[in-house]
């Protein structure tokens, strides 16, 4: 595992801008006047539409080269070449509120990956229409919320949660198997800071009891999709995919067993790659530097 970065000293710069000469020699002079150091670059140059996307990880030496001030002397180099930008301190762990309804196993997996330290997240709490995981969540010394949802609280559900999403001063929400279908208002100001995860057959099956519905197609793939959560129910810009080779062997049980598994870990890559800013919209797109 890489070692954790420095507060204080190490910052994540990403942007994207239209491609122009000159990007590179902008974004190194200014880490040169700031006393930065290259610890990772990626870069990808999208010819098609004609737009150029960056992610440095860097330190500084310079002890007055706080964020504030790196946010503020990146300024005009911004302005110059018209770029939309994020700086970040690379050690600050993103607050990630989860939501789950009775399907645990990607919630479990999200807790033990901050446990161990793998996913440098904070969970300030736990959502959910059910009361199944509230044991869960105590073993883990998370705060549990309870929030039922009906046709008729719906509204009221969805105000809780983004009363929660303010008061804990949270940066992301995952839908870890949440069960409930976001209505348009909510997804758009959860945008570009929600994720979502479901099954990904191939053909796909929708509805009620999707691995039923696979093996009786007899199905030779199952998968998973992450993608941030939009209007347009599960069409949000894909993060991450996966499938997995399965065969006539495995029962409606067993092929539930592969895609769990599959899902779990489709989510946390998601949330880890947003979560160390390495996951950038374009359009109906994503570029990820993995």
């Amino acid at each position: 595992m890489s070692p954790r970065p420095q507060p204080g000293r190490e910052f994540v710069l990403t942007l994207s801008c239209p491609d122009s000469a000159g990007l590179v020699h902008a974004v190194s002079g200014f880490l040169v006047r700031n006393s930065g150091n290259i610890l990772e670059s990626q870069q990808f140059d999208d010819r098609l539409q004609g737009r150029f996307f960056m992610r440095v990880h860097f330190d500084v030496s310079d002890p007055n080269a706080d964020l504030e001030t790196l946010r503020y002397r990146f300024g005009p180099v911004a302005e110059a070449y018209r770029i939309s930008w994020k700086l970040w301190d690379a050690s600050t762990p993103t607050r990630t509120l989860i939501m789950v309804s009775k399907f645990g196993h990607c919630l479990n997996d999200l807790l033990f990956r901050r446990r161990t330290g793998a996913l440098n997240i904070e969970i300030p709490a736990i959502v959910s229409n059910h009361r199944d995981f509230e044991g869960l969540a105590e073993t883990y010394g998370i705060p549990f919320h309870h929030v039922p949802v009906t046709k008729e609280t719906k509204p009221e559900a969805e105000a809780r949660l983004l009363e929660l999403v303010r008061e804990l001063d949270v940066d992301l929400v995952v839908l870890a198997r949440y069960m409930q279908v976001l209505s348009d208002d909510l997804c758009k100001q959860l945008e570009g800071r929600a994720i979502n995860i479901h099954h990904s057959f191939l053909p796909s099956f929708k509805g009620a009891r999707p691995y039923v519905q696979a093996y009786d197609r007899g199905v030779k793939l199952v998968g998973a999709t992450a993608h941030y959560v939009t209007s347009d129910l599960d069409e949000g810009q894909i993060i991450e995919q996966d499938v997995v080779r399965v065969d006539h062997s495995l029962d409606p049980g067993e092929l539930v067993t592969v895609g769990r598994d599959v899902e779990a870990q489709v989510l946390a890559h998601a949330v880890k790659w947003h979560s160390e800013s390495r996951v950038m919209v374009d359009g109906n797109r994503t570029v990820v530097f993995r």
